[in-house]
């Protein structure tokens, strides 16, 4: 387990356009939620041990703030050259697993992943009702093995207040988990 923190794309920068596969074959991009009240940009796959660790409540966090307006989409990035555990198929087993209520996208490409800076798994993405970003960074502070319970409670005060189309005060501090496992030559230059 390597280690690595989130880029911190720079506050303000408009959601990036996409449009990629849902494990169900429906196409999903960025377009989708124009009218939503906020939109939730998580990078996670099946396997990293970080994900593994925030799942439930991920699931938890993200049907609560779904009706509230809020539009949330899990993308899976990581190489299946490299890591066959996290492909389309596997993503499906664990969307059911999970109980996952959002759309599990795959990013076969990486050219998502790059256009959001994104650079580990999970790396979680708050953009507000204009579809800037307000927030990118971590869960909470729970880590596997530090014995802190898994609340979610930096990513819903960033989700309270781009609802509430506030600034979020407090620092925001980088996520931490696994390197999104990229195609072999394909690692992107901010890496």
């Amino acid at each position: 387990m390597v280690l690595k923190n989130s880029t911190m794309l720079p506050l303000g920068t408009l959601l990036p356009d996409f449009s990629l596969q849902d494990t169900d074959g429906e196409y999903v991009s960025a377009g989708d939620f124009l009218d939503a009240k906020a939109v939730l940009i998580m990078f996670i796959c099946n396997h990293c041990p970080y994900v593994v660790h925030v799942r439930d409540e991920i699931q938890r966090i993200a049907e609560a703030y779904q009706s509230q307006g809020v539009a949330v989409v899990g993308i899976s990035s990581n190489s299946i050259q490299t890591h066959p555990q996290d492909g389309p198929e596997k993503m499906k087993d664990e969307k059911a697993a999970a109980g996952y209520t959002f759309p599990y996208l795959y990013d076969e490409t990486q050219e998502v992943a790059k256009t959001f800076k994104a650079a580990c798994t999970p790396d979680f993405y708050v953009f507000d009702g204009e579809q800037k970003l307000t927030y990118r960074g971590q869960f909470d502070n729970s880590r596997p093995g530090n014995d802190l319970a898994v609340t979610g409670a930096d990513l819903c005060a960033a989700l309270d207040a781009a609802l509430a189309g506030k600034e979020l005060m407090e620092e925001q501090r980088p996520s931490a988990g696994c390197n999104i496992k990229w195609h072999p030559g394909n690692e992107p230059d901010y890496f």
